[in-house]
């Protein structure tokens, strides 16, 4: 695969602020790239430097082989942006947003129309066209705003959120048509806050935290580089868990306390499970499960998903 982008020692500041601070990172053609980390880790403005709408203060940025720095219009003439926020004009029809937008890139009506009839289709909103996007839900219209960016038929998709906000049935579907165009060739490049949506969309990713890279590679190798095969959960009653904790000692390989469980990081969860009940615990629920992204995010970042 060529590389649709290349970064090497990337730097944003903002004063004395260093928003992104000496990333590497490559993206090959095709491929669906992920950037998770918790809020000001410095993935949105990454995403804007590579949307060519934000100069880098230092290191090497190019994308779709041009510079940003002089490239600009080319670049973003190739992109499509699906921006944290819809910014669909409201007064409107859908037809009548993606008219409007497809004509900020110079297409002719006459090639708009089917264009906007067919992209109407991918993302199942054809028997809305004619409808104001006021009333439409958080999904239409967040699948609309994806048929938006897919006006010009771009080579490079920037996701920002792709799908906060959004109740299940509708992720699912957003998820789906993402996938489609991954299949056709479209390269993602996606940020989010839900670890389920980078394992189910992304080839590789990287985990950012205070503007640096801390981990980088596909869902299933950042799992089994850093976390254990499987974890218990404990929930213990509120306030009483200081001699629960002292008691887990030697038990797992990592323990792990957040404010409404406990983790428990092993090889072998139901084997822990019945350490705990033998050393007298009883807590108020008790999971097996594997170990997830999540998992991985939270031992990296050493935070919670949304701040």
């Amino acid at each position: 695969m060529s590389d649709v982008i290349e970064a090497r020692g990337l730097v944003k500041r903002f004063g004395a602020f260093t928003a992104v601070d000496g990333i590497d990172v490559r993206v090959g053609r095709g491929e669906a790239f992920g950037f998770l980390g918790p809020n000001g880790a410095g993935k949105s403005s990454t995403m804007r430097m590579i949307g060519a709408v934000s100069p880098p203060t230092a290191g090497h940025l190019r994308v779709l082989g041009r510079d940003p720095a002089t490239d600009g219009p080319a670049i973003r003439r190739r992109l499509g942006v699906v921006p944290q926020e819809d910014m669909l004009d409201t007064e409107l029809t859908v037809a009548e947003n993606l008219l409007i937008h497809g004509r900020y890139f110079g297409l002719p009506v006459r090639d708009l129309r089917p264009r906007i009839a067919r992209l109407l289709d991918f993302v199942q909103l054809a028997d809305r066209a004619g409808d104001r996007v006021e009333p439409l839900s958080g999904g239409m219209k967040r699948r609309l705003v994806i048929a938006r960016a897919l006006l010009n038929d771009p080579e490079l998709l920037l996701l920002d959120e792709p799908t906060t906000g959004l109740d299940p049935q509708a992720r699912h579907l957003v998820w789906d048509r993402l996938y489609r165009l991954k299949q056709q060739g479209v390269t993602l490049v996606l940020t989010t806050h839900y670890m389920d949506e980078a394992e189910q969309l992304c080839d590789r990713l990287v985990v950012m935290d205070a503007g640096r890279i801390v981990a980088e590679g596909s869902p299933r190798d950042l799992v089994a580089a850093h976390a254990t095969r499987e974890v218990l959960e404990l929930r213990f009653p509120p306030g009483g868990r200081n001699g629960e904790l002292a008691a887990l000692e030697g038990i797992a390989d990592r323990v792990e306390e957040l404010p409404d469980r406990v983790l428990l990081y092993t090889a072998d969860a139901e084997r822990a499970a019945a350490a705990v009940t033998a050393r007298g615990l009883r807590p108020d629920g008790v999971v097996v499960r594997r170990s997830t992204l999540e998992d991985v995010f939270l031992r990296l970042t050493g935070r919670s998903l949304v701040e």
